[in-house]
């Protein structure tokens, strides 16, 4: 657990602060002034700008958390999601942790308000937590009984996506856009099997999942 905490502070530190923060400071100010403004990009740049919820992807029933986006077009984003699995649909409830990195690599306007993203892709890490899941192969098991953690999975998705510009006069208005996505993804362990087992179809190891994003700015 210890190693995933430590993989998902680089993946956020990487992700948030992919540029110098001295790109946008200006020559002509003071050391001061200039130490200042990256304590506040420093700190600006920690506060989410995204909140979403998200159904199944391997992430469990339904998964919720919060976001940010970077980049000169805005075009990363990564998301940090908890989610459970419901009991009845495992043995008991459990819980779940997502650190999730996409790329749009483009966007298209429709009129004044509408937005359509053709193709999202990107690819997540996530744990299940519980007694059952461990990171390493208990010394119960023969050596190389298990290749693969049965707590943390990776896997890749690829989707597309539909949003519209909230009307920001209004007084009840609390988000910029709302988005409503679908992905299709895999894991690890689905695409190896798929490879070495000739027996399994595609269908069989890919997932579909749904979800909501709302901009806050």
């Amino acid at each position: 657990m210890k190693s995933f905490i430590i993989s998902i502070f680089i993946l956020f530190v990487v992700s948030v602060f992919p540029a110098s923060a001295e790109d946008s400071i200006p020559f002509n100010v003071t050391r001061y002034e200039q130490r200042l403004l990256k304590y506040q990009k420093f700190w600006n740049s920690l506060i989410p700008s995204q909140v979403m919820i998200q159904n199944a992807g391997n992430m469990g029933l339904l998964s919720a958390g919060l976001g940010w986006d970077y980049g000169k077009r805005d075009q990363w984003e990564t998301h940090f999601m908890v989610g459970f699995v419901p009991k009845h649909l495992s043995q008991s409830t459990k819980a779940t942790i997502t650190v999730k990195e996409n790329y749009i690599p483009w966007r298209k306007i429709i009129g004044e308000t509408w937005s359509v993203e053709p193709l999202t892709c990107g690819l997540y890490i996530n744990a299940i937590l519980g007694s059952n899941f461990w990171d390493y192969q208990p010394s119960r098991y023969p050596n190389n009984y298990y290749v693969f953690s049965t707590k943390f999975r990776i896997n890749i998705f690829a989707g597309q996506r539909i949003g519209k510009e909230l009307d920001l006069k209004s007084k009840r208005a609390y988000v910029k856009s709302a988005t409503l996505f679908y992905e299709i993804s895999s894991c690890d362990i689905y695409l190896i099997d798929y490879f070495k087992n000739s027996d399994i179809s595609l269908i069989d190891i890919i997932g579909l999942s749904v979800g909501l994003k709302f901009q806050l700015f």
